[in-house]
């Protein structure tokens, strides 16, 4: 039987390779912030390489940064490969990068139904496939990919179809994944965030009564922060965590109890 690691250990990442995608701000940057005081050396993952590079040096001598389109198979091939020969493997996958067109159904063209496709569903699949190639020649690793509490409801608020399609899609790859690398000793799990207090949701935060209608439909009468999204990534990551797989984590105050 395996020595339980004591508690505080339990929750630390200290040696472990971290790659956070859509690390430059929100969820992400939370994220890394967290697993570099945890003590994992962490890549931070953006389209935007100049933010992500801003936030790496922001974090100290643990960090650094790598432009990635998650949509590109050859870039994040290029990029995980990358990642594992400087580093010396990939422990970890924070499957975070994702996009949201809220538009009707009726006004949302194909290509830009396509684009959040590409990025929410196609992107978590390129990158948990790259990173568990490297994962499973070691015979272990943890994903833990953004789904959302829309990848279990039809929200109703404001029309987001192609956010909440791809993100149920989410939830169900996790779980399939889980299943798929159990044996080679990768856990996959997920988030499922409520609305959380960051750039993502800019748009939203200008118009009062939508702010009023969020919180009236949550239980705990308010959005998240992204500390508190970052704080369960890490349980789901950290060896505490040890016998979790194909779990969606809710952290949505309440939201999909109703």
């Amino acid at each position: 039987m395996k020595e339980q690691p004591s508690l505080l250990d339990a929750f630390r990442l200290d040696g472990r390779v971290a790659a956070i995608t859509g690390g430059a701000r929100g969820i992400g940057l939370a994220t890394a912030s967290l697993f570099t005081a945890a003590g994992a050396r962490i890549v931070l993952l953006d389209i935007d390489a100049e933010a992500a590079a801003k936030a790496a040096t922001g974090l100290g001598p643990l960090a650094s940064s790598m432009q990635l389109d998650v949509s590109s198979e050859a870039d994040v091939n290029r990029v995980f490969d990358e990642i594992a020969s400087t580093c010396g493997g990939l422990d970890v996958l924070v499957n975070n990068a994702g996009i949201a067109l809220r538009r009707a159904s009726t006004e949302l063209s194909l290509a830009d139904w396509q684009r959040v496709v590409d990025v929410n569903m196609t992107g978590v699949f390129l990158c948990a496939r790259a990173a568990a190639a490297h994962m499973l020649r070691r015979g272990s690793g943890a994903i833990v990919n953004t789904a959302s509490i829309m990848g279990f409801s039809g929200g109703g608020l404001y029309p987001n179809i192609s956010y909440q399609a791809t993100k149920g899609a989410v939830v169900n790859m996790t779980r399939a994944l889980a299943v798929e690398w159990a044996a080679g000793g990768i856990r996959v799990n997920a988030v499922a965030p409520t609305w959380v207090d960051t750039d993502f949701i800019g748009s939203l935060k200008t118009q009062p009564e939508l702010m009023a209608r969020i919180r009236a439909v949550t239980p705990m009468g308010r959005m998240a922060q992204p500390h508190e999204v970052a704080n369960a990534i890490l349980f789901l990551a950290s060896p505490a965590a040890a016998m979790v797989t194909g779990h969606v984590l809710a952290v949505d105050g309440g939201f999909l109890a109703q």
